[in-house]
């Protein structure tokens, strides 16, 4: 297959994901990571998973020369930009931070691209854009009402790369909107460690399964929901890396880009998810009902036709799939003896 493929951020939790896909699809793949949010072992782990050994350069997206220097040693088709922070207490908290991460790494990302002469990215975006959205399940077309760092430099991004493709049609860029990613590699080598007390539900439920933390804290249970706890979307990390590998294969079959979703479009509550994590851990997991967290909208599901019509992408794994595979994970003994 002519061309490699860049994953930058691609030692992070989607995108080591997401490595594995691409590379038993039969792209080669070059990792280029400041391993600010992940951890240089992980290559190690995907070395293992594969039975060969994986290309990882240490680097940083902002980082223009080293950039340069990537590209003019490697014949690069495409690149897959996980390369963000993802914090959205940490945006609030540093906004110029994110700004010059998410929105400054990109636009030195692409500068480099277009030196070298290669114009086909697939870009990790998020439903974070949407906001509060007016209708559930959302569709990519809902408006843009960010509510806080993370999620507005998220729609700057996908600004930049809809002007540039405006201005030159020889771009071509994969915007993917992520909903809620979770679980991990059946291996039980990777996947999901924040190194901090995590923000997302699954790796929180999974550190009081493993007895890191004392309880569940479950914030509202007065929505109108079935069980009057929030509903979200859950994907599958695994189904989420192949949304990637068919967004690049469109890109570089067709020259043509897209926008798209990747959820299940399906909702599970806060209660559900503690259900099923249960079930995969074999207790029950105590948990706590707290005050409502302002912003929080009682459900966030994603409208999925649009993805299944351009990509072909349907999701295959279940709730159960992702709390099995993730405790899975959790109880490793190469997880828990992590370097």
């Amino acid at each position: 297959m002519a061309g490699k493929i860049l994953l930058a951020g691609g030692a992070g939790y989607i995108g080591s994901h997401t490595y594995l896909a691409l590379v038993a699809a039969g792209f080669e793949v070059i990792i280029f990571d400041n391993f600010v949010n992940s951890h240089p072992s992980v290559t190690e782990r995907l070395a293992e998973i594969n039975g060969a050994p994986v290309t990882c350069v240490t680097g940083d997206v902002r980082d223009s020369a080293a950039l340069d220097r990537l590209f003019a040693q490697h014949d690069i088709a495409a690149v897959v930009h996980f390369a963000a922070l993802k914090s959205v207490a940490d945006s609030v908290k540093d906004p110029l931070g994110y700004l010059d991460n998410n929105l400054g790494g990109l636009v030195t990302l692409l500068a480099a691209m277009d030196r070298a002469g290669c114009r086909n990215l697939v870009f990790s975006s998020s439903a974070t854009v949407y906001g509060i959205p007016d209708e559930t399940p959302t569709p990519e077309t809902a408006e843009h009402r960010a509510m806080n760092p993370y999620g507005r430099s998220k729609i700057m991004c996908e600004e930049v790369l809809e002007e540039l493709a405006a201005a030159d049609a020889g771009w071509a860029f994969g915007i993917l909107r992520y909903f809620n990613p979770a679980g991990a590699h059946p291996s039980g080598l990777i996947g999901e460690d924040p190194k901090d007390v995590p923000n997302n539900l699954m790796p929180f439920v999974a550190k009081v399964a493993i007895g890191e933390i004392a309880q569940i804290k479950v914030f509202g249970n007065d929505y109108p929901t079935p069980d009057g706890t929030g509903v979200r979307d859950y994907i599958h990390v695994e189904d989420l890396a192949r949304g990637h590998l068919l967004s690049l294969q469109s890109l570089l079959s067709t020259g043509q880009g897209h926008l798209v979703n990747l959820g299940t479009g399906k909702g599970q509550s806060v209660l559900d998810v503690i259900d099923a994590y249960s079930a995969a851990c074999g207790q029950d997991l105590p948990f706590v009902f707290e005050a409502r967290r302002p912003g929080d909208v009682p459900i966030y599901c994603a409208q999925t036709d649009l993805a299944k019509s351009v990509l072909g992408f349907e999701t295959e794994k279940s709730l159960a799939d992702m709390c099995e595979s993730s405790w899975h994970w959790v109880t490793s003994q190469a997880h828990l003896t992590r370097p």
